[in-house]
């Protein structure tokens, strides 16, 4: 994927803002290397990603640019991306589900656990008409995930909450159980509804949740790529909502 081509998934405000950041860099005659270290990155690779458009910047990582560089970034107030409650949330809900629908071994597919967050989202508007998390979700070949999924992950690893590892053509995610797990954020209905899901579905194979989750309406109605109203999932039947989650 090329720069021009990774640009496109972001809005003007935040194409503008990696644009601006490129030219400060240069300007200021820093490597990516050394920009990673300003903000607390791990590594070159991590900061070519935010210049490439794939890693969205905290508000934390914006008060350092602003500290940085003065007076450079004072037209992106509010462009950070990825910082939001719901996000935290997100967060929240993707560590206790790889906890809950993790395999005997503590491992989970990178797919299943997208749709599996996605079931918990959906299937809780389902039950009290608002999401758990409240994120866009679009619509990909293997079923909805949400937008901020990818980011979520990379910065999760990069924290060392959780670990990835290759097996075949599939990435399986597990949990570093020495770093922390908050869960403040979810009710304990919420989490409730995440440990039946992960428990239901923790033994069976990828496909056939993403088939499932091909099913629904949500993902059936929508166009590839279009973000998928939560409003869809009120009109399908129970089973089609809860698999085989026992209600």
């Amino acid at each position: 994927m090329t720069k021009m081509q990774s640009n496109n998934k972001n809005s003007p405000k935040t194409r503008a803002l990696i644009e601006k950041l490129a030219q400060v860099r240069t300007e200021f005659g820093y490597s990516q290397e050394q920009m990673a270290e300003i903000l607390g990155l791990k590594g070159r690779q991590s900061y070519a990603a935010v210049e490439g458009g794939d890693k969205g910047l905290t508000v934390g990582q914006m008060d350092i640019l602003a500290k940085e560089f003065p007076g450079q970034f004072d037209d992106f107030s509010g462009a950070a991306i990825y910082d939001s409650l719901g996000v935290k949330k997100y967060r929240q809900m993707v560590l206790s589900m790889i906890k809950a629908g993790a395999d005997g071994e503590g491992k989970i597919t990178k797919t299943k656990l997208a749709k599996l967050v996605y079931l918990a989202d959906f299937t809780w508007y389902y039950r009290e008409l608002k999401p758990m998390s409240g994120l866009p979700y679009i619509k990909l070949e293997h079923g909805p995930v949400a937008q901020a999924y990818f980011q979520v992950l990379d910065d999760l690893e990069e924290e060392e909450s959780i670990r990835r590892e290759n097996s075949g053509k599939a990435i399986l995610i597990s949990l570093n159980e020495a770093a922390k797990q908050p869960s403040d954020l979810l009710s304990d209905s919420e989490l409730r509804l995440i440990n039946s899901l992960g428990e239901a579905w923790s033994q069976r194979r990828t496909a056939e949740i993403v088939a499932f989750t091909h099913r629904q309406l949500p993902w059936q109605i929508c166009r590839d790529e279009e973000i998928i109203p939560y409003g869809l999932i009120t009109q399908e039947e129970p089973e089609e909502v809860y698999g085989p989650l026992k209600i």
